[in-house]
């Protein structure tokens, strides 16, 4: 399968190699069984190359290695070729190769006595332990090519950077954290972890992994719904909470399902319902949640709220990746059972705060309970009573009226096709199975993010914003006629 030689190594493979080495096997040799990227991933990665290239306008008279990545030897000449002109004084994509490694480095700025400084751009707040070694094996491969490196850095956004509404001051929009130190220390780690997946690319078979935690962090594995296709229906990960020790001891039992899981073996009061209500197909409900679903204010509000957190601020006011509120639903359950609905969605690509605010207060009245699913909403009014202290004593008034439906429900029942999971989505079809989220254009929150942001951009159709607009408050509606079910259901439970 591998041939005569190993695969050259990139920087993304050799993270993914860190994270997991049959990970970096897939991808080196079967990178068709990878899921396909997701919209919500690709926004990510579009941030990140967003981010980069305003970056690089703190450097205006730097020079881009133009070459695509399946061309790396055009690159690497390129690059050298920048490198002998004293004229330039940064690189963009800079390309190397050295130890059958390829990188391209973000931006390599000159400095004095010849040598350059490693500037690694990320769309984060802050400098992470992920980001050392993406910066590191940076380093070895440079060195190696026979550069010398001066400091390396990682430019990262400053989330306390206020903007404007004018001039986006990249100067403080971006933050710079030295990391030399913790690149130099840890080079030989490094060529130590080049040898070992060097090794394991040339060995005859790919690494026995089982998957588990770590196929979800740092990052998500796009070959984790093929390595776990053959899990069983209830397995152990889908225990609320479990530590990675607890998992380890169960898989080195030769526990793979909850079924399997002894009676006798230590869980937390919440596992230990689940294995129950696995053990034994059926759902758990506790005596009292009928009297605190029911103990309620009338009329009854169900609550669901959409935001964005653009990494570049788009409104005056605003600080990288703040969350801003687009979109309510509120559906309202009277004393007598009638059931009506309000929303709002902002149409303009204005900071809808504050429209978003004033119809809230209307839409919510001064009475009756409000049900939520978390608290996100909770921090979100809390917000914009901070922002518009005109408006604060109104809309704190509004969390006193909270009540937390998700908690009820973590607190009071369980149902084993939760499959672990209290999410709303995981939710509602086990309790109300004739509602689920598959017909909807968009299925989740951050999904309704991204579009949103496509039905104000300017350059959308006409056409295509009505119907992204048709779809966002078909969304957020199904949200909250679905809390009104899962409450309706569970009332009536037995």
């Amino acid at each position: 399968m591998t041939g005569d030689k190993t695969p050259m190594l990139s920087k993304s493979r050799f993270l993914s190699g860190l994270q997991c080495r049959l990970c970096l096997w897939h991808s080196t040799y079967s990178p068709d069984l990878a899921t396909d990227v997701s919209p919500v991933q690709q926004a990510i990665f579009d941030i990140g190359h967003e981010v980069g290239e305003l970056a690089t306008r703190l450097y205006p008279e730097g020079v881009l290695i133009k070459e695509r990545y399946f061309q790396h030897e055009k690159a690497v000449q390129a690059t050298l070729k920048a490198l002998r002109d004293p004229r330039v004084k940064s690189i963009f994509e800079a390309a190397f190769v050295y130890d059958d490694v390829r990188i391209r480095v973000d931006i390599l700025e000159r400095a004095d006595n010849d040598k350059w400084n490693l500037i690694e751009v990320k769309s984060s707040t802050s400098v992470k332990e992920i980001h050392l070694p993406d910066v590191a094996i940076q380093h070895y491969v440079i060195q190696g090519s026979g550069l010398d490196i001066n400091r390396a850095y990682l430019l990262h956004v400053n989330n306390q950077y206020v903007y404007d509404g004018n001039n986006l001051d990249l100067d403080d929009f971006f933050s710079s954290s030295d990391v030399t130190d913790e690149t130099l220390s840890c080079q030989n780690e490094i060529s130590m972890n080049i040898y070992e997946l060097k090794a394991m690319l040339n060995a005859p078979a790919p690494p026995l992994i089982q998957p588990s935690r770590h196929c979800k962090s740092p990052y998500s594995c796009h070959f984790w719904d093929y390595c776990t296709r053959n899990m069983p229906e209830h397995w152990i990960l889908e225990l609320s909470g479990i530590s990675q020790k607890k998992l380890a001891e169960l898989e080195e039992m030769g526990i793979e399902e909850i079924t399997d899981i002894p009676d006798y073996y230590l869980l937390t009061a919440l596992q230990e319902r689940i294995r129950k209500c696995v053990v034994n197909s059926e759902a758990f409900i506790s005596k009292d949640i009928e009297e605190e679903l029911k103990n309620v204010k009338y009329p009854v509000h169900f609550l669901d709220v959409e935001t964005i957190s653009p990494a570049i601020p788009r409104y005056a006011g605003t600080r990288p990746y703040q969350t801003i509120p687009f979109q309510w639903s509120v559906h309202i359950l009277a004393e007598n059972e009638i059931l009506t609905h309000k929303e709002y969605l902002s149409k303009d690509d204005k900071d809808p705060r504050e429209e978003f605010a004033r119809t809230l207060l209307a839409g919510l009245g001064k009475n009756g309970t409000i049900f939520i699913y978390t608290t996100y909403e909770k921090g979100i009014i809390e917000n914009l009573a901070e922002y518009f202290p005109q408006l604060g004593s109104e809309l704190l008034l509004i969390i006193d009226r909270f009540k937390d439906l998700c908690a009820i429900i973590k607190k009071h029942f369980y149902h084993p096709e939760f499959h672990g999971s209290f999410s709303l989505k995981s939710v509602l079809p086990a309790i109300v199975p004739d509602m689920d989220y598959g017909h909807l254009a968009i299925q989740e929150g951050s999904q309704a993010s991204i579009e949103y942001l496509r039905m104000i951009d300017p350059s959308t159709p006409y056409e295509k914003k009505e119907r992204i607009r048709e779809e966002l408050l078909k969304y957020c509606g199904y949200d909250t006629l679905a809390m009104v079910k899962i409450r309706e259901k569970l009332i009536k439970w037995r």
